[in-house]
């Protein structure tokens, strides 16, 4: 059974919210799925009264269910990124920023048409600049092993990631402007302002209750690492703003959605993906890293030698990891809409009225590990689990972009506009990995976002393109 969120507070449905929701709770410490017997529930969730005016939501928490969340007939997305609570514009600007923008807003497509352009006018950037990046990560993973016998990986990623992405998009590198070296730390500082209500630190609870659950953090206290961002921003993507200027939008508004995609939804992003990616594959072992291996470089070598796009697309397996890591462990995990209407939610038991005006919540790791769809092995990291024919139907339950892994962002849903830039550097993150080496270990661990990762040893390429 999935255990969504054991720090929630459940509340009993009523008999007219849940047609299958009213056995009585058996522990106190039980998932809301074995309380009541149901994959949809009526549930209190974090924050408290002071940050959410209203905590109660109609929990989605099953691969049938969860899809009401995509459909725009049906639900409403306005000022719902973070749930029940919205943090305070003053730290985007004093903007509601594209994210917290229901389709139905003229400013949401707008926006969306400027993230569509701004990965176009940069596709052809994107391989070389993540081999660069990405090869100076790695080249640093070596000298630590050889200097202290490890290497932490989520630190070293942080920064590159924070450097690739802005190199990617913008043609500028953060860390050879202004910015130096501080841009990370600026960024993650900015993040945790804006989810702080729903992060535990592990602090004692009489202190983490009252510093993070109650009260929004102060905005001043982010304004200036805030305004070092907007200032690198507003200089480098100067080809955007004149972009966002066709499309009706102001160049200040723009940079703070630029900001803020670039920032908190990509970068943010690939602080959980790529160690995430990374744990999967050291668990797995060495025989996953030989079919990695033989796939990744052979592609290569069939295309010269070289990395391109059209060798990448030939990586099946590659593709099938990186899907199956983001089914395990999405970089955002909740999703939420607030019902347009009078509607029925159907589970794969039972059909359950909501009301116009409810909140409906959705926790991923639930529906994407649910055993009805993938099985016996559903919360299991399975590497070819999406090959073949048959593996190509279950990518329609891969919900991780905000919508079904089969279909596309468009300007007139929520999807997420970078969902095949993601799935692309995840597989480049292998490329760069397996050309480099024929195995390696780490040791596997958690941090605040995710999992974290600690090279143990790496063997060096000893055949194909990564031995030169």
């Amino acid at each position: 059974m999935c255990r969504a969120a054991t720090a929630f507070r459940w509340w009993a449905p009523s008999a007219t919210a849940s047609t299958s929701t009213t056995s009585r709770a058996r522990t106190s410490t039980s998932s809301p799925v074995e309380r009541y017997g149901s994959t949809v529930v009526r549930m209190n969730v974090p924050p408290g009264p002071f940050m959410a005016r209203d905590p109660r939501v109609v929990a989605v928490l099953d691969a049938k269910s969860f899809p009401v969340l995509f459909d725009m007939d049906k639900v409403e997305k306005r000022d719902l990124l973070t749930g029940t609570y919205m943090p305070s514009t003053s730290l985007t600007g004093g903007h509601r920023v594209c994210a917290y923008l229901d389709p139905s807003e003229p400013t949401h497509a707008k926006v969306k048409q400027l993230l569509f352009s701004l990965l176009l006018s940069r596709k052809d950037d994107v391989i070389p600049v993540f081999r660069s990046n990405f090869s100076s990560l790695l080249a640093t993973v070596e000298s630590d092993l050889a200097e202290g016998g490890k290497a932490e990986f989520n630190k070293l990623n942080d920064v590159t990631s924070f450097d690739f992405i802005g190199e990617a998009y913008f043609g500028v590198r953060p860390s050879a402007t202004d910015l130096g070296k501080g841009g990370p730390t600026k960024a993650a500082k900015w993040l945790i302002w804006q989810l702080h209500p729903l992060l535990t630190l592990g602090l004692p609870m009489v202190l983490e209750e009252p510093l993070l659950h109650t009260f929004h953090l102060p905005p001043f206290f982010v304004k200036g690492d805030y305004g070092a961002l907007y200032k690198y921003f507003s200089t480098v993507a100067k080809q955007a703003l004149d972009t966002a200027e066709g499309l009706g939008l102001s160049r200040e508004e723009a940079c703070h959605n630029l900001l803020f995609a670039t920032t908190f939804n990509s970068y943010g992003g690939l602080k959980v993906l790529f160690p995430g990616i990374l744990a999967n594959v050291a668990s797995a072992g060495e025989k996953l890293h030989e079919r990695l291996v033989a796939e990744i470089r052979g592609a290569v070598a069939e295309a010269g030698g070289k990395v391109t796009l059209a060798a990448v697309e030939k990586m099946e397996l590659a593709k099938s990891v990186v899907w199956e890591s983001l089914r395990l462990d999405p970089p955002v995990k909740f999703q939420y809409g607030h019902a347009k209407k009078d509607l029925q939610v159907q589970s794969h038991d039972a059909v359950f009225q909501v009301k116009k005006g409810e909140m409906l919540f959705g926790y991923q790791p639930c529906a994407t590990k649910d055993p009805r769809v993938f099985g016996a092995t559903a919360k299991e990291f399975v590497p070819g689990r999406f090959l073949g024919e048959e593996g190509s139907k279950l990518l329609q339950y891969v919900y991780w972009s905000n919508g079904r892994e089969t279909e596309n962002p468009t300007v007139d849903n929520k999807q997420c506009p970078g969902k095949n830039f993601v799935v692309l550097v995840g597989r480049l993150f292998l490329v760069e990995l397996f050309l480099r080496y024929d195995t390696f270990t780490a040791d596997i661990g958690k941090d605040l976002l995710g999992s974290s990762v600690v090279f143990t040893s790496v063997t060096k390429a000893t055949s194909g393109p990564g031995s030169e």
